[in-house]
């Protein structure tokens, strides 16, 4: 995480919603002192005072097995970002940096079994398929049993209740209010940095 607290993010419900947006993520972990990582789709939600987060990899996968010998996880989602110019702030001697969202979460992960296994990949297709409407959902049924379980053998899923959920607001809170407009008007001109501008008008005060 960025060392300056001034960008911490801690509110549960706005790192949720950040996740929703962005749920592709990079699972990080280690074995035997190599660092390993693989991107994968995660649904997060809240279960009772904490969050809890869902997951699958392909069997085959190096992370996968560390996972399952016990080793623990980094989760990484990455939000709206864009390089930022200094001389877009107006003001002199400044350098360049880089404005972004993004979410942590670091805990001990578990298996899971056939049953939330299933469930994970239905609930996947749920919150994404739902997008597509007016187009039906489309779930594990329409697929033949056979194939089903055949596919469920190359996959291991996986649930995280982290002992660590955090994130990083960088949008320029360490500047001048006329510096921050100057990077706002700057970001809307460009396609890349459109969402990010609009995240920092949205905590503007």
């Amino acid at each position: 995480m960025h060392p300056a607290r001034l960008f911490l993010e801690a509110d549960p419900e706005t790192l949720l919603q950040r996740v929703a947006a962005h749920p592709f993520a990079l699972v990080t972990t280690a074995a035997d002192g190599r660092p390993l990582a693989a991107h994968t789709p995660v649904l997060a939600a809240r279960e009772g005072d904490g969050v809890r987060l869902r997951f699958h990899l392909s069997r085959a996968n190096s992370v996968t097995g560390a996972l399952l010998e016990g080793a623990p996880a980094v989760i990484v989602f990455t939000g709206p970002h864009a390089y930022v110019s200094p001389d877009w702030y107006g003001i002199d001697d400044q350098v360049p940096t880089w404005n972004y969202l993004s979410v942590e979460a670091e805990g001990p992960v578990t298996a899971l079994g056939e049953d939330g296994t299933r469930q994970l990949l239905d609930d996947l297709s749920v919150a994404n398929e739902t997008l597509l409407a007016p187009k039906p959902v489309w779930r594990l049924s329409k697929m033949t049993p056979s194939r089903v379980d055949a596919l469920l053998k190359g996959i291991v899923a996986f649930d995280m209740v982290p002992d660590r959920f955090e994130g990083i607001t960088k949008l320029s809170q360490n500047k001048p209010a006329a510096a921050r407009a100057g990077v706002i008007e700057e970001l809307e001109k460009t396609r890349s940095g459109a969402a990010l501008a609009a995240e920092m008008r949205r905590i503007e005060p």
